[in-house]
């Protein structure tokens, strides 16, 4: 396998910024913690994470102050181009040759399994911010791996129940074909089933795709009232624009099942309103939400931070408080010892709120169901969201009884 010269300069790049902007002078003869960010910063999911998602890292650790506490902190990151064994071997050379001892997994589920089976093997710690598979957290999980921010089950269920109650009981999926639509295509199902509707037919989609006439006529023609989204990146909000040249938004009801303030950003309010969709951070949503947001709008490029990058704060914060209590070495010494401190202690931040993380790895925190707002109720830039609904944090999770994650005790 070869990786390209693009992928280590911007593994490089990563290396040469860490300590200039982890937060705080370097302490002299103190360890380090160094985390890896692992996400597309090339390719369709550069806006959902990318800089910005370092950027978040990289304030958590400014926020935290981990030289008040004796140690410092280097954040790396490198571009996994969407690779599954790209992603694998940059995390094992970060691992064998740099000395990193978290890596963040940012988008792709492919790439973030794959993340997670090397960290299990080298005993380090590996959090998916980006990673929509239950699996990551089922039959899958292992104790050196933590999901914080969604999986496909918490995006699909408040959409797919409010869509159902409505009067939307005849599915047909635009899926991309990859571990990421497959989870949330079969997450989304069991839902639209449990509220009485039916799916009639679905399309895969490859990633990166640029023409959907055909998958759209085939739903059209299938007679369905729902034309269900399971796409992500710019692949999105490209269907929705040939949508509705298609004419397609008169005919059925769209249900974006994964959906990011960016992808709103980019295609703007015209097309993407009234669009309901899931989210775990909208940054509005509260004073601490607000808070957040203006500390890291310095790093984030002219753009709002999503619910990734939040993640990336979020998942980095409550790390280096485990790292803290437990000792560094300790932590150094053991991703799952990590992994356990940070399961043992309960989760808070600005971003998220408070929270906790199962035995299964999951983060337990709550989510909002959003709706697009038309470009009359947008009174500002980036104010682009209606709070419809708020889902507790034990229901934005699968019952534990159904992961099938073996370190969860029957």
């Amino acid at each position: 396998m070869t990786v390209s010269r693009r992928t280590f300069m911007q593994g490089a790049a990563g290396l040469a910024l860490g300590s200039a902007l982890s937060g705080g002078p370097v302490l002299a003869e103190a360890p380090t913690i160094k985390i890896g960010v692992l996400a597309d910063f090339s390719g369709i999911y550069n806006d959902l994470l990318g800089m910005g998602g370092v950027g978040c890292a990289r304030q958590a650790v400014a926020d935290f102050n981990p030289q008040g506490k004796g140690f410092n902190v280097e954040v790396l990151y490198a571009d996994h181009l969407n690779k599954a064994d790209v992603g694998a071997n940059l995390v094992r050379k970060w691992y064998d040759s740099d000395g990193v001892d978290m890596v963040i997994a940012g988008p792709n589920s492919a790439v973030g399994l794959a993340a997670s089976f090397v960290t299990r093997e080298k005993d380090k710690v590996c959090a998916g911010v980006a990673v929509t598979t239950t699996d990551f957290t089922g039959k899958q999980c292992t104790p050196n791996s933590i999901n914080w921010t969604y999986d496909a089950y918490m995006l699909s269920k408040a959409v797919a129940l409010e869509t159902v109650r409505n009067g939307g009981k005849r599915w047909y999926f635009l899926t991309t074909d990859n571990a990421f639509g497959q989870s949330l295509q079969s997450e989304t199902t069991a839902f639209v089933e449990q509220g009485g509707g039916k799916v009639l037919g679905s399309s895969k989609c490859p990633l990166g795709n640029t023409d959907f006439s055909a998958m759209l006529l085939a739903a059209q023609a299938s007679g369905a009232d729902v034309l269900g989204l399971a796409l992500g990146g710019n692949d999105l909000p490209n269907c929705i624009k040939q949508a509705d040249d298609f004419g397609l938004r008169d005919k059925m009801k769209m249900a974006a099942l994964v959906m990011f303030l960016n992808d709103i950003h980019a295609a703007g309010l015209p097309v993407m309103q009234k669009l309901l969709f899931t989210n775990s951070f909208y940054w509005e949503t509260n004073d601490r939400t607000r808070a957040f947001t203006k500390r890291v709008l310095p790093v984030m490029n002219g753009a709002y931070p999503g619910m990734t990058h939040a993640g990336c704060y979020g998942v980095t914060m409550h790390y280096l408080k485990a790292v803290a209590a437990m000792g560094v070495q300790k932590a150094k010494a053991s991703g799952a010892a990590a992994v356990a401190q940070m399961k043992k202690m309960p989760t808070d931040d600005d971003a998220f709120g408070p929270g906790r993380i199962r035995e299964d790895g999951r983060a337990v925190l709550p989510a909002y169901l959003l709706q697009v707002k038309t470009p009359a109720q947008s009174k500002a830039p980036w104010d682009y969201c209606n709070v419809v609904s708020t889902m507790p944090a034990e229901e934005t999770v699968k019952p534990l009884g159904q992961v099938g994650c073996p370190l969860v005790k029957t």
